[in-house]
């Protein structure tokens, strides 16, 4: 781009001079004419026409000669400002093509010299990100250890400690089904005898009896046994510790930490060669598992005793309430049966509006006669009737939260009662009903409802505990079922525990902040 701008540059250079010297040349023809017409003015009266004729063409030539002089002057003085620019344009393209060239090497050397800079700089921080990946992969294998390491010294810490830790509790299987308590005492007798059975045969442990003591085997056996003995009475009083301290939450920690001891102890005698047997092991393992069961068997049996009493008390309760109401309505019949004698022997002596008061006051008696009658008779098919009574749905928002409800039987009288009896100081929140359902077989009713609901129990080890986890569209669908249209109310009022919310607005509800344990601080990757 700089030559063509160069080249062009000079023919304008090279025209522009043309132009110059052309119009100087047409300046000097008109200079010469204004002369020759001044002279020919001058001299016109002087000469004769041929005399002026001859000079005016020798005027003339004498122009024409000095033009043709000015003119090849003019050329020459071109053609030398030519020469002049072309010399130039060579030399000055020259400098152009040697300064570009010498600008493309420096450019050339720079991005060079940037280009070894940069890949020394890459190969330099390359090798610092692989240094340091490196040392980040060794740190983070030692971080990985030692958590494992702290993880398994927590979790060995764990196994002898009493808290209760919620989040660390295993769910247990039951090993042994029996009916009942007795069975499991038996069998925790038989698992004990084949326990000292192993131990007075010598089958509880693996020994080497082949050491020798100062060359004496009797020696050697002698301290053998007593090691025996040793890891025998250490173990066995590891493990009736660990099954008097066996509790419902602790149980899989136990069986780890029996698992461990054993491990331990083992170790302490790999010197002797002596260890205690796989087989001991296991029916140490049983000897726990059928502890813990044979004290759940007899809670269960408790919990029964105490599901037979409530029941017992609940109908000995109503059936009170029964003959109370029985007495009730025969005092009432009794009362009223007098007092309707006594106006009719009044009426027989009374006339006029006299007569006709008595006469009403007798039908008002009479009807809350039959009414005392009907009273007693509804009472006397109750207590006969020893299943019939009604089936609640009832619930308490403010104590287990939304769609949670007790579904449970009373045949009382007044139904309610036992709605407000289950509503006292053990819960924060009194209950709300949803439906009270009246049945002839209200015990049958309650199973079924149980039953279908079974799996959505709120408590799903006691089923004395009559709450489920279901919704109101549930429970109606199993009335439909059974082809009976009830009512329910689809609101739960919790007048009590909605007005708490709005007081425990005002003052502000406390944040609770999550608890964490100790392997929880550290991360799992860095």
């Amino acid at each position: 781009m700089s030559l063509e701008f160069l080249f062009f540059a000079f023919i304008e250079i090279v025209t522009f001079v043309l132009i110059y010297f052309l119009m100087r040349t047409k300046e000097k023809l008109s200079e010469s004419n204004s002369k020759y017409a001044a002279l020919k003015k001058q001299y016109e009266q002087f000469i004769s026409v041929d005399e002026y004729k001859a000079s005016i063409e020798q005027e003339l030539l004498r122009i024409q000669k000095e033009s043709q002089d000015h003119l090849e002057s003019n050329r020459q003085e071109i053609a030398q400002l030519k020469k002049e620019s072309e010399d130039q344009l060579s030399t000055n393209r020259t400098k152009l093509v040697q300064e570009t060239q010498r600008l493309f090497d420096e450019r050339n050397k720079t991005l060079s010299d940037i280009e070894n800079q940069k890949n020394e700089s890459i190969h330099s921080k390359e090798q610092r990100i692989s240094t340091l990946n490196q040392e980040m992969d060794e740190l983070s294998t030692k971080y990985n250890q030692a958590r494992t390491l702290l993880s398994s010294l927590l979790k060995e810490v764990s196994l002898f400690q009493d808290e209760v830790e919620t989040n660390s509790f295993g769910i247990y299987s039951p090993h042994f089904e029996f009916d009942t308590s007795e069975e499991y005492k038996d069998k925790l007798i038989e698992i004990r005898k084949e326990s000292k059975v192993l131990i007075s045969s010598g089958d509880a442990v693996d020994a080497n009896f082949g050491w020798t003591v100062n060359g004496s085997k009797a020696e050697g056996k002698k301290q053998t046994n007593q090691y025996i003995k040793l890891m025998l009475r250490a173990f066995n009083g590891e493990c009736e510790a660990m099954v008097a301290d066996t509790r419902w939450n602790n149980i899989t920690k136990m069986e780890e930490r029996m698992k461990s001891v054993y491990e331990a102890i083992n170790k302490l005698g790999t010197v002797h060669e002596i260890s205690i047997r796989s087989q001991y092991l296991t029916l140490k393992l049983q000897e726990l598992q059928l502890t813990f069961e044979y004290e759940n068997k007899k809670h269960e049996e408790q919990e029964e005793q105490r599901k037979l009493r409530d029941q017992i008390r609940e109908e000995e309760k109503a059936q009170r309430e029964y003959e109370k109401a029985m007495k009730d309505a025969a005092d009432e019949q009794k009362q009223y049966q007098q007092a309707l004698n006594q106006a009719r022997k009044e009426m027989e002596k009374a006339q006029g509006e006299e007569l006709t008061k008595l006469q009403k006051n007798i039908a008002d008696l009479a009807e809350k006669l039959e009414e005392a009658q009907n009273q007693q008779q509804r009472a006397i098919s109750m207590a006969q009737q020893t299943k019939a009574g009604n089936v609640y749905v009832i619930s308490n928002v403010g104590s287990f939260g939304e769609n949670v409800y007790k579904i449970g039987m009373t045949r009382r009288l007044n139904p309610q009662e036992r709605v407000n009896e289950l509503g006292d100081a053990s819960v924060p929140f009194t209950f709300d009903v949803h439906a009270m359902i009246r049945s002839d077989n209200a015990p049958e009713l309650e199973s079924y409802f149980h039953n279908q609901l079974d799996k959505k129990r709120l408590n799903l080890i006691n089923t004395r505990k009559e709450f489920f986890t279901v919704t109101l569209r549930e429970i109606e669908e199993l009335t439909k079922r059974r082809g009976m249209t009830i009512e329910f109310t689809k609101l739960a009022e919790a007048r009590e525990f909605r007005e708490s919310i709005e007081k425990r607005k005002e003052f502000g509800a406390p944040k609770s902040e999550p608890v964490k344990n100790d392997l929880d601080k550290f991360p799992v990757n860095l």
